[in-house]
């Protein structure tokens, strides 16, 4: 019964943006699809905090690197099959941040990704 919720959730979520899509411009869909590749550790990015005053790099931060803006910047960055590295990061008055990406990513402008994770949908049970 779980099961078919779940994947009756997923075509519902597919559905919706598919729906949401059509009334997107081919640059939002893009953006949405490079944002989703770098979150899943497939686009190589450089975090770059900048001192304004003295006009030097305080912290370079390069790789496989997720980033999640807010209040304190936390950069998640892969480093191994099943390796990962997490960072916070604060901003002043006078330092700020920024995020490159280094490569070129080939994603479509006309459809959604829509990635589906089974150790999500299905949990892994730890027998004690």
């Amino acid at each position: 019964m779980k099961s078919f919720k779940a994947v009756a959730s997923a075509i519902v979520a597919v559905g919706i943006a598919l729906g949401v899509s059509a009334c997107s411009s081919d640059a939002d869909v893009a953006s949405e699809n490079l944002s989703k590749d770098a979150d899943n550790f497939k686009i190589m990015r450089r975090v770059v905090f900048y001192n304004g005053i003295t006009d030097k790099y305080i912290l370079e931060i390069e790789g496989l690197c997720s980033v999640t803006p807010g209040s304190t910047l936390t950069v998640t960055c892969k480093t191994g099959p099943n390796a990962y590295k997490k960072h916070f990061l604060s901003q002043s008055d006078n330092v700020t941040w920024f995020a490159e990406q280094l490569e070129n990513a080939d994603v479509s402008t006309s459809h959604y990704k829509v990635i589906f994770k089974p150790s999500e949908i299905i949990p892994s049970i730890e027998a004690r």
